[in-house]
């Protein structure tokens, strides 16, 4: 465990712990920028990354985020998810917040993350428009 809240839920990066199907549930059905991710690509890309699960009093998976990283230079926070139920009471603000404490020793350069419509829950824990995205570039591949 990383962290716990007073209302019991907490905070781990332990990927034992980690609900794999109800994961790949969420970001296949309802986050938009995964709809369609194969079962197996969920599984590869956890095990490439460092993973946060948040889980209820009861110990119920309610939350999760990934972070591609070489813990030496840079990360990208990806695939941040809060059950549609757990919405709403700050979770989200306060794993991004853990994430960024728990990357903080590690004296990173940079952490990216793209968001569509949560800038506001990211720049709660310290995160701020790319200062000239003109810079940036990225690449894709067709199937």
């Amino acid at each position: 465990m990383i962290a716990r809240r007073a209302d019991g839920y907490e905070i781990s990066d332990d990927n034992d712990r980690l609900e794999i199907e109800l994961i790949h549930d969420w970001l296949s059905t309802d986050a938009f920028w995964a709809l369609g991710r194969s079962l197996e690509t969920v599984r590869r890309s956890i095990a490439g990354s460092v993973n946060f699960g948040v889980y209820d009093e009861s110990g119920k998976q309610v939350a999760f985020a990934r972070v591609v990283t070489d813990l030496a230079t840079f990360a990208w926070l990806c695939d941040v998810y809060v059950d549609r139920v757990h919405r709403g009471l700050g979770i989200g603000t306060w794993l991004t917040a853990t994430i960024r404490d728990h990357l903080a020793p590690f004296q990173l350069k940079r952490v990216l993350l793209s968001t569509k419509d949560a800038h506001e829950v990211y720049a709660r824990a310290g995160f701020v428009k790319f200062p000239d995205p003109e810079r940036l570039m990225y690449m894709t591949f067709t199937s």
